[in-house]
């Protein structure tokens, strides 16, 4: 349990908001600290992200910009600016499941469910850049993201499973 490490909290200084990691996305649209002033995007943002079980229940981490995952959602919220800004939800192109996501159902990766979108993005990110990681390149890619559920091995045979499948799809 994360909760007793003290990562939950909104802290008002000087001149800037201090959000730890492990504050529930929902908090910071309830916060009067994001109500107004050069905050107020924050409150919009964090109250239009997903849905209502996922802000009560997720954490500010877990975003991505620019396809590299960031450990914020204050950070991707303000340096944006001409930045292209991907969740789990803008992965796949229409109905279709992007290959990692049709990869992590089929390889039973998904256990749980609360790491499973940083993986998944982790793994496209990594993707992105190196088109065929290795088993071990993998591991070290999804070790960031902690899962308490899977070992990492299904996840990993996911990502090995889908770098399979986007190459058979390019080779076709």
């Amino acid at each position: 349990d994360i909760s007793e490490l003290g990562l939950d909290y909104l802290k008002k200084e000087s001149d800037h908001i201090r959000i730890g990691a492990a504050t529930p996305i929902n908090a910071i649209g309830a916060s009067p600290l994001f109500l107004s002033g050069p905050y107020g995007a924050l409150s919009d943002a964090a109250g239009a992200h997903s849905t209502t079980t996922i802000r009560n229940r997720a954490t500010v981490g877990g975003n991505l910009c620019n396809a590299s995952p960031c450990a914020d959602l204050a950070l991707p919220l303000l340096v944006t600016d001409g930045c292209t800004v991907m969740t789990i939800e803008g992965l796949q192109s229409g109905p279709e499941l992007h290959p990692l996501q049709k990869a992590f159902v089929s390889e039973s990766a998904l256990q749980c469910g609360y790491c499973t979108p940083a993986m998944i993005m982790a793994a496209n990110a990594l993707i992105n850049t190196e088109p065929e990681p290795n088993e071990d390149t993998i591991r070290e890619n999804l070790a960031n993201n902690l899962c308490r559920c899977t070992g990492y091995d299904r996840p990993v045979k996911a990502v090995l499973k889908a770098v399979k499948d986007m190459k058979e799809n390019r080779n076709a």
